[in-house]
């Protein structure tokens, strides 16, 4: 494979509006969007990304090409290593998938909120030989969706504030020194393994997108029924994400 240049254009989180003008320019400058499939139960994300190259494309220059995206290995201990050993997989189906219009140049990848909060599309992108040219296009994360739905500021005045995954928080606990936190990648609901004397808690789920659902309020009052929530829409879409602010008092 000749070298490339690829381009990570942040899409936001599933709704066309939050495309910016720079991203509808990139995208119809590709040669091909790569479009990843994550298997029946989350069809909806990659349809998703196909009803946005439907809404924005102009022209009929660009391919779009589908790929299969490879499961992470669950069997291996060490997580950074599952996350490493995958990581080359989904290197490997790029330049596969990339293979079939080896005459394109200028190649796409849709990523979900911005390539640069918790999204391993550009480690990904490093470990493609020869190595590509990369840009990227910054999109809405999901954090930014989250506090303008429910309209309010991640920090207090002069304050620090942490983003963190769920699972750091559950192993962990409360970081030292912030007294908010903005917690990603939660599959377990970690906040309900904390004391929730004094916190309080903004949630959501798919937010910016027609299925949002939201739930704010003292921890101590909403726990069970963001758990709840969250079970049922899980169960309703075949898939979640979800994000969430809290701030102590």
């Amino acid at each position: 494979m000749s070298a490339i240049d690829l381009t990570l254009i942040g899409i936001g989180t599933g709704n066309p509006e939050h495309l910016t003008l720079q991203a509808i320019r990139a995208m119809n400058a590709q040669d091909m969007i790569l479009i990843p499939r994550k298997g029946p139960g989350k069809a909806d994300l990659a349809e998703l990304r196909r009803a946005i190259c439907d809404e924005v494309l102009t022209g009929k220059g660009t391919r779009i090409v589908e790929f299969d995206l490879p499961v992470r290995d669950e069997r291996t201990a060490d997580y950074r290593q599952r996350v490493d050993d995958w990581h080359d997989e989904i290197a490997g189906a790029w330049k596969a998938a990339m293979a079939e219009y080896p005459e394109a140049s200028r190649i796409a990848l849709l990523v979900w909120g911005d390539p640069s909060l918790y999204d391993s599309t550009l480690r990904i992108a490093a470990r493609l030989r020869p190595a590509p040219r990369v840009a990227v296009i910054p999109g809405i994360t999901s954090l930014q969706a989250l506090t303008a739905t429910h309209a309010i500021p991640i920090n207090e005045i002069g304050a620090p504030f942490l983003v963190t995954t769920g699972r750091r928080l559950r192993n962990e606990g409360w970081p030292v020194g912030v007294d908010t936190l903005a917690v990603m990648l939660d599959g377990d609901c970690a906040f309900t393994a904390l004391d929730p004397a004094g916190l309080h808690i903004w949630w959501g789920a798919y937010v910016g997108m027609a299925e949002e659902i939201t739930c704010a309020g003292p921890l101590a009052d909403v726990s069970e029924r963001i758990v709840r929530m969250r079970a049922e829409a899980r169960e309703r879409h075949g898939w979640i994400m979800d994000i969430y602010i809290l701030r102590r008092h």
